[in-house]
This record gives C-alpha cells, sequence and structure tokens, in this order.
C-alpha cells in the first residue's frame, strides 16, 4: 500500500505511531534488515490488514498500527509472573496503547469521537459485535501465527501438550471465519511439529477439521 495517498491526517497518525515504535531498542530481523522490534510488528500488522480488505477504514488501520505503540516501555515483569499477572499486564498494555493513541490521533487533527472510537477498538470492548475490532484481532492473530508461534513454542517448552491445545482453541475462537480461512493457508508454511499441535487443538473443538497438518 502506497501511504503517500492516504489522508493527510491518517498519514501524520501512522507517521507519527512509526517515529514512536522505531525508538524500541529491541530488534527483529526482516529480511534484509534489523528493525526496531515493535515497528516491525505494527508493519506486519498493516500488511495483513491490507491481505484481508482492501477497505480497511482510517480507524482500523490506525489501531493496527498502533495496537503495541511503545509496548517496551509497559514491560511484562513489573507484574506478578502469573496467570493474574499476566492479564493485568495486558489490561494495563492496552489502556496505554489506547491513550497514546488517542493523544497521536487529537494532533494530527482528529476529533475527540475519532480517537475514543480508536481507543475502543484497541481495548477490544467489541470483539466479535464491532467490524473493525474484529478485523483487528484476526490481524494480529495471523500475525502471531506467521511472526511468532515457533519463536513462542521454543521459550515455552515446559508446556504440556494440553496447555497448548488451550492457547491455540483460544485464539482460533476469537477469529472471525475469514481469519480462519487465512490461517489455514498459513499453518502449512510452519514446521511439521506445530502443524500437527495445531491441527490436533482444531480438530478436538471442531468436527470439520483434520487430525493433524492444516493446510489450505
Amino acid at each position: 500500500m502506497d501511504e503517500s495517498i492516504l489522508p493527510e491526517r491518517l498519514r501524520c497518525a501512522l507517521n507519527q505511531i512509526d517515529t514512536f515504535n522505531q525508538q524500541d531498542p529491541r530488534q527483529e530481523r526482516v529480511e534484509p534488515a534489523l528493525l526496531p522490534k515493535e515497528y516491525a510488528y505494527s508493519l506486519h500488522m498493516t500488511r495483513w490488514l491490507w491481505a484481508l480488505t482492501d477497505t480497511p477504514s482510517e480507524h482500523v488501520q490506525i489501531a493496527c498500527r498502533a495496537q503495541h505503540v511503545e509496548r517496551w516501555t509497559q514491560p511484562r515483569d513489573a507484574y506478578p509472573m502469573d496467570r493474574a499477572g499476566y492479564y493485568q499486564w495486558r489490561q494495563a498494555c492496552a489502556r496505554y496503547h489506547a491513550e497514546r493513541t488517542v493523544n497521536i490521533m487529537i494532533g494530527c487533527g482528529y476529533s475527540p469521537e475519532d480517537a475514543a472510537s480508536v481507543a475502543a477498538i484497541l481495548r477490544k470492548q467489541k470483539l466479535k459485535a464491532d467490524p473493525d475490532t474484529q478485523l483487528m484481532e484476526d490481524v494480529a492473530c495471523l500475525v502471531f501465527l506467521e511472526r511468532y508461534f515457533q519463536e513462542f513454542h521454543q521459550q515455552h517448552d515446559d508446556y504440556d501438550q494440553a496447555k497448548w491445545m488451550r492457547i491455540l482453541q483460544r485464539t482460533w475462537s476469537k477469529m472471525s471465519e475469514a481469519g480462519h480461512q487465512a490461517a489455514l493457508g498459513l499453518v502449512g508454511t510452519l514446521p511439521e511439529t506445530l502443524q500437527e499441535l495445531i491441527g490436533a487443538a482444531l480438530h478436538a473443538s471442531t468436527d470439520d477439521l483434520p487430525p493433524t497438518r492444516l493446510t489450505h
């Protein structure tokens, strides 16, 4: 997508988000370059957004770009390292991203009502009910599957099969049918062990999927 043709206030908001995310001290390799991690993440989100629809609203374009804005400033270890602490951290991140994005949008000429709508998407207040919120959730799940699931699996080799099944089934349940179809096309690009794990998880929750490898 050529962002130079976007409306001025939208370009302003996206550029501001990029400027903040480019300050991330962590890095991710996106061939052939090393990019600041959250900047790379935001570009993955935008790429998948345009893969799922060629008519995304301004609101969802901003939300997808800002979903992790400055997340490195909200360290996970500032909260208890248990399930309750994880959810506290996730909620705090969502509030932070929403607040930062509201300020960015107001500064770029959006109305408070527009900014509040994007903040609601980032807080996922109407998942399944609001099309833009659902679209952002589909995009986030696809980015995770494509870019981060393999590394996450390697980092958590202490998880048993049942826990992985729950994680994958919860992720699948958050997605729309369009998201499901895109995900099925991605699974075949993963290592065989992960294909089998995903296939087993999804087969356990629906009868119309094969029990092992999922390919589109």
